[in-house]
């Protein structure tokens, strides 16, 4: 790391914003790993799984535009002290009333959704501390609270077979209490935040193909590796057998491969061209996919291949974010808050599909056949776009 980084920026508001990210990715997701039991107890069918474990992502992706326009409004650290508040209370209130049927079940992904809206929070506080030169670096180090979503693989089957589901729910208060205390010490607001933009701002933007195009390419690596830390430990265990601990221990060693490798990503793009990366990228996962579809006959097969997926989706992730700031460098901040919920929303089908395939065939493979088909398809129009916007850069 330059040593000039260290200096330029407000570590300890840094660190917070790690922190921050990195429990509230962790509550996020934890009706998947927690999904097992859940479904033992309240009688799930497939379908219901999926659809459960699904909507804490897709409540995520809508409320990430309201908490960009609320970090604008009041400043990103009063944000995220209010959010992680409203989340403890959320699921303080659960662990209390100890609801025991599906419906009242998204009363608590509603809550986690909240958590997930910290992506528009975190990686803002980062963000403006840091001069132009150091961005990538500032928002890579925050951008790593996404392996939060491991630590709800690793832990949550396990304490859940112990301890119960709704006893889990409320344990998930203890790190996002001692992270709200660190977070009060460490964090500062910034003196200077950028002006909220207006609808007028909004237009143009909303008109251009390129965003559309950002966010569809994000929907599929970010909406990919979200999807598959949602469900990856219900699969593990319906289709391979594996106990609850284990699959979620299997699951966790994939999402952590596809969280820290998510600034190589950006790397890899800066070096040969985010599109260039992305067309290499989308093929790949494309290839992977079919073949997890055909339905792998081995849980170390399936393995190897989730854990190739998933780096692959994580180096997208990165790539992705690479090409924000080229194709509006003047609306990094709207762009940013549009393309997270495009990839929250990637995560809601591809977790709530896999759930529906099964629950209709009997088999998860049509929900990846599907998925795969998806990449291919991002893949023609991201070598769509690298001919189109070459021709109009020269």
């Amino acid at each position: 790391m330059d040593k000039g980084f260290l200096k330029a920026g407000h570590t300890p508001t840094l660190i917070a914003a790690f922190l921050y990210f990195d429990v509230s990715f962790m509550v996020w997701v934890l009706l998947g790993p927690l999904g097992i039991s859940i479904a033992h107890d309240l009688h799930l069918n497939a379908g219901q799984k999926g659809l459960l474990v699904a909507t804490p992502v897709l409540a995520g992706a809508g409320l990430r535009v309201l908490a960009g326009a609320l970090v604008d409004l009041f400043g990103p650290r009063r944000v995220a002290i209010g959010a992680q508040i409203s989340v403890v209370l959320g699921l303080w209130l659960t662990w209390f009333l100890a609801p025991h049927t599906y419906a009242s079940m998204f009363w608590v992904a509603l809550v986690l959704g909240v958590a997930g809206a910290s992506f528009a929070i975190a990686l803002p506080l980062a963000s403006v501390w840091y001069p132009p030169r150091y961005q990538g670096t500032a928002l890579g180090i925050a951008g790593a609270g996404n392996s939060g979503t491991a630590l709800a693989s690793l832990f949550a089957p396990g304490l859940a077979a112990m301890l119960g589901w709704l006893n889990v729910l409320g344990l998930a208060t203890i790190p996002l209490v001692i992270v709200l205390i660190a977070f009060l010490f460490l964090a500062r607001e910034p003196a200077a935040r950028p002006t909220m933009p207006t609808l007028a701002a909004w237009g143009p933007i909303l008109k251009s193909g390129g965003c559309w195009a950002l966010m569809f390419f994000y929907s599929v690596t970010f909406g990919g590796f979200v999807g598959l830390a949602a469900f990856l430990t219900i699969y593990f265990n319906d289709q391979y057998h594996l106990p609850p601990a284990i699959a979620g221990a299997c699951t966790a060693f994939v999402v952590f491969a596809g969280s820290f490798i998510r600034p190589v990503g950006g790397a890899m793009a800066d070096r040969v061209g985010g599109t260039k990366a992305l067309m290499l990228l989308y093929g790949f996962a494309g290839v992977i996919f079919l073949l997890i579809a055909t339905g792998l006959p081995s849980v170390y097969l399936a393995f190897s291949a989730f854990f190739l997926g998933m780096l692959t989706l994580g180096l997208g992730n990165g790539a992705v974010f690479q090409l924000v700031p080229i194709r509006f460098p003047q609306q990094v901040g709207i762009l940013t808050g549009l393309v997270g919920m495009a990839g929250g929303v990637g995560g809601f089908y591809l977790a709530s599909s896999l759930g529906a395939a099964r629950q209709m065939t009997g088999s998860y493979g049509p929900g990846f056949l599907t998925f795969a088909l998806v990449c291919l398809v991002a893949c023609g129009c991201v070598t769509a776009c690298h001919r189109r916007w070459t021709e109009n850069a020269q």
